[in-house]
């Protein structure tokens, strides 16, 4: 799977809750551009949690149609997702958008791609990005070796990232359901 530069986005779930998180900076080539943006959200109703990784306007339009997805579909996160990339596929104008979203509820998570996706994580961990490896990797360990909570993996995971990653910084956004 393409990996997009410029950003780590890292989803954990453990104990019955889920964490979202991601950095906040935005590079043009090997310039950063700014280095607090938010790439993660809470969407329909604050029941979903959304980040992304990918070009920033391209983000915003996935995101709006992701959102009209969920009103559509009552915020039943599977079929949503499955919608969307039915239509990032297909759509002419869509097909050429360059990102990707990992998404999450109280049940599931899921990352979507343009080559029409929907990704389940056999582990309830889902890594993209340019950093995205090297968090799921200390994702992995941290869920295997400690009893943190899932924010706390999201968090100290990202900040390993931000150690290795030239694309990823230590301005974390992070939600959790």
């Amino acid at each position: 799977m393409e990996q997009f530069h410029g950003t780590t986005i890292l989803s954990v779930r453990r104990d019955g809750n889920v964490a979202l998180g991601g950095d906040g900076q935005v590079t043009l080539g090997n310039i950063v551009i700014k280095s607090t943006a938010r790439k993660v959200r809470r969407l329909h109703h604050d029941r979903i949690l959304a980040g992304f990784a990918g070009g920033t306007a391209d983000a915003f339009t996935l995101f709006e149609r992701f959102e009209a997805k969920l009103e559509k579909h009552q915020g039943h996160l599977v079929r949503s997702a499955v919608e969307l990339a039915k239509d990032w596929r297909t759509d002419r104008a869509l097909r050429r958008l360059e990102a990707m979203l990992a998404v999450a509820d109280k049940e599931a998570s899921l990352v979507i791609t343009g080559m029409g996706d929907v990704l389940e994580p056999e582990r309830g961990v889902i890594a993209i990005g340019s950093g995205g490896a090297y968090a799921q990797s200390a994702a992995l360990a941290l869920l295997d070796n400690t009893a943190l909570s899932a924010e706390e993996v999201v968090r100290k995971s990202l900040e390993i990232a931000a150690d290795l990653c030239i694309y990823t910084n230590r301005s974390l956004v992070i939600e959790t359901l």
